[in-house]
């Protein structure tokens, strides 16, 4: 268990609409992203040090701050992946993210985590890491206690956040286009072709290439999608006359399987967290090159 030290919670005002947006970061989805995705590499002046991944994190936070959220004064919070975070659903499927680069080349945002940690904590920016979590579950968690109608943000392209999204709760993927990086109920039906409610039976057909869980063999996005036609979850197939022909026997023979795959794409809210949102808004970023300079790194 781990994170900087949050503000002691202060009671939520009864005019719950005063209170900033909850901005929730997938921090090593940022640091990732920051750390291959930004144009050009970042030296220090000496030229020895390489601060890509450290300048690039708070390069992109401070710009979407700026620019895709309403206001521009979140709350914000960084949540990390602890080290054992995958654990226990690798223990329900071995091939859990099993493979996944681990060469240094692959692992390079690493080496810049514990600055970005200082960064963070220079800025007074809140972060949360729980050794036996992964980010999704302690953001799921911060996203089920955060009562209505707050607005949450979920800052992230990672899609298992999906079956989070509601009316008020969205998620932000700086990499689509502007005017669509706000992924709403309508923007995931649109995308899809179901509702977030559905989106874990829908991957648990599908499948999710990304966290290496296959799904129901010979299913593909658009037989899922179909098979759940109309709101219906997994429960409901076998008595819909949907697993009577096709591709459905498919589902119906692996059905079983399928509430497997479910169970594992499901996010957990009920994770004991050391801290909780402050319903105040975080400091105003200062600019990259001025926390690396805070930081002595230039």
């Amino acid at each position: 268990m781990g994170g900087r030290p949050m503000q002691p919670t202060l009671p939520i005002p009864a005019d719950t609409t005063a209170v900033p947006p909850l901005l929730l970061v997938d921090g090593h989805n940022l640091l990732w992203g920051a750390t291959f995705g930004f144009p050009a590499p970042i030296y220090s002046r000496d030229k020895t040090r390489l601060l890509t991944g450290l300048f690039a994190f708070f390069a992109l936070l401070r710009v979407a701050i700026r620019n895709e959220i309403p206001g521009g004064s979140p709350e914000v919070i960084v949540v990390w992946d602890g080290e054992h975070g995958s654990r226990a659903r690798q223990q329900e499927h071995d091939g859990y993210k099993a493979s996944r680069p681990t060469d240094d080349d692959a692992l390079l945002p690493l080496r810049f985590l514990p600055d970005v940690k200082r960064g963070l904590d220079s800025c007074g920016i809140a972060w949360i890491e729980l050794d036996q979590a992964e980010a999704d579950d302690v953001i799921a968690t911060l996203v089920h206690a955060t009562p209505s109608p707050r607005s949450v943000i979920v800052m992230s392209r990672d899609r298992d956040y999906y079956q989070l999204v509601t009316d008020r709760v969205h998620v932000l993927n700086t990499r689509f286009r502007a005017g669509h990086r706000l992924v709403t109920p309508d923007e995931v039906y649109a995308r899809h072709q179901v509702t977030p409610d559905q989106w874990t039976d829908f991957r648990a057909l599908a499948g999710d290439p990304a966290d290496e869980i296959p799904g129901v063999h010979g299913i593909g996005a658009k037989t899922a999608a179909r098979l759940l036609d109309g709101g219906l979850h997994l429960e409901d197939l076998p008595a819909s006359g949907r697993l009577a022909t096709g591709r459905g026997r498919t589902v119906a023979e692996q059905y079983d399987l399928a509430l497997k795959w479910r169970d594992i794409i499901r996010l957990t809210t009920t994770l004991d967290l050391p801290h909780h949102p402050t319903g105040t808004p975080s400091p105003a970023l200062p600019r990259p090159a001025d926390i690396v300079e805070e930081l002595g790194l230039w």
